[in-house]
């Protein structure tokens, strides 16, 4: 049965592959046997990455990606193809999160959300997915939220509609990329502790209304997210596609 967890010969793409919650990622799948490309506007960051994967054993990659961009999404699928000859996994990991008033929140900032969580999702979807239609293979995790579904107090009316949109797409990516053999999936986590969210989490208000929220009584960490992914990219998860996985200590259950 361990055999359906092993990722040994797959290649995955991880967009936002340096941050908190992408890198743990891409360091996971190589743990698990794949061969990891680590992909974000930041080169350098990836670099180093794509370092620590070889030193594991396993091959990758570090490129810079606008993944607003689609000739630069196109770019960067052009660049993998020159090194390995398929692509079985691809995570979406980049993200964005504006924290500000609903009432006072610039309208250029929240397209900026909507733009990378939402347009920036589907750009790199649509280019990979493109490479899995040709193979007739593939997997595809989004990476959503508990507030895709649930409202907060906080502020975050640009990332929560970001997030609702994920599911959506997510979905219907399952739905329309089914019959390629091609699965889609998102993992939706409570608030983690990483770069993105150390803002808001140092404000002592906002941080205890948070651990109030969530039953288990702690916010998630980076490397709560790879079991899930790791089984979404292997073959143990071959008969599931179009789910939102909740990682949130029990928020939506509450």
């Amino acid at each position: 049965m361990y055999t359906k967890f092993d990722l040994t010969g797959k290649v995955a793409v991880v967009v936002g592959g340096h941050g908190g919650i992408g890198k743990a990622i891409a360091l996971g799948l190589a743990d698990a046997g794949a061969d990891v490309v680590v992909a974000s506007r930041s080169l350098e960051p990836n670099l180093a990455v794509a370092k620590e994967i070889k030193a594991k054993g396993k091959q990758s990659l570090g490129l810079s990606v606008n993944i607003t961009d689609a000739k630069s999404v196109a770019d960067m699928v052009t660049a993998i193809q020159k090194t390995f000859p398929k692509i079985d996994i691809l995570v979406n990991a980049a993200g964005l999160a504006i924290r500000k008033p609903a009432e006072t929140f610039p309208i250029n900032e929240f397209n900026q959300v909507m733009e990378i969580n939402v347009t920036g999702t589907f750009t790199v979807c649509q280019a990979i997915g493109n490479v899995m239609i040709k193979q007739k293979s593939g997997s595809i995790l989004n990476l959503s939220s508990v507030r895709g579904d649930h409202g907060l107090r906080a502020n975050y009316a640009a990332y929560c509609a970001s997030k609702g949109a994920v599911n959506g797409l997510t979905k219907t990516l399952a739905c329309e990329y089914a019959k390629h053999n091609i699965r889609v999936n998102a993992i939706a986590p409570t608030i983690v502790e990483t770069d993105l969210t150390k803002d808001a989490l140092a404000d002592p208000t906002f941080a205890k209304n948070m651990m109030a929220s969530i039953p288990m009584g702690r916010w998630a960490m980076p490397d709560d997210m790879v079991g899930a992914s790791i089984f979404f990219a292997a073959d143990a998860s071959s008969f599931i596609t179009g789910q939102i996985l909740y990682i949130d200590g029990g928020v939506d259950a509450d």
